[in-house]
């Protein structure tokens, strides 16, 4: 009990930074289930799009 007591705040803050992982580790599969491009959908300054539209 006394070793968690002296690691509270890292054991906060790694588990801070694991929920923010998994956040965007969600957030990008949700975005590519629906097929959002992540460059901001700004095709016309694209050359990658430009490509692929083409």
């Amino acid at each position: 009990m006394m070793w968690i007591m002296e690691n509270l705040g890292t054991i906060l803050i790694s588990a801070l930074l694991v929920i923010a992982i998994i956040a965007v580790i969600i957030i990008l599969i949700k975005n590519k289930k629906e097929e959002k491009k992540s460059c901001g959908s700004n095709c016309s300054f694209c050359k990658i799009c430009d490509s692929q539209e083409n």
